[in-house]
């Protein structure tokens, strides 16, 4: 059982950077894909960044890429997402989630393919 723990989240202005952290209780991580998705109010949760077990491979929606950046560190047992040039439409609850299958870096953009969640922390820009 990975638990998964979210870090970072804050209110920032539009434009300005956050950088999230995902800490897992395991050293089995860093053979999980990792991946961020958010869920703002009303909406349906949103595939945000993927990285594989490596870090080898990452992958991002068009809605932040160039913006986002995942990244990992076996070591530390810790996966990031720095978050710049943020937009008000970034707002919502972030989640990092975590799955041990071996699969294509496409295929971790959707949310039935993860075992392991965290509780979410919350990002809000103002405009």
């Amino acid at each position: 059982q990975v638990q998964l723990v979210e870090s970072g989240g804050g209110l920032v202005q539009a434009g300005g950077s956050l950088r999230l952290s995902c800490a897992a209780s395991e050293r089995t991580f860093s053979s999980y894909a990792v991946g961020w998705f958010r869920q703002a109010p009303g909406k349906e949760r949103e595939f945000v960044a993927a990285i594989n077990w490596s870090g080898g491979s990452t992958y991002y929606p068009d809605s932040v890429k160039g913006r986002f950046t995942i990244a990992r560190d076996a070591a530390k047992n810790t996966v990031w997402l720095q978050m710049n040039s943020l937009k008000p439409e970034d707002t919502a609850v972030y989640y990092c989630a975590a799955q041990r299958a071996l699969l294509p870096i496409t295929s971790y953009t959707s949310a039935s393919r993860y075992e392991y969640w965290g509780q979410g922390t919350q990002v809000t820009v103002s405009s």
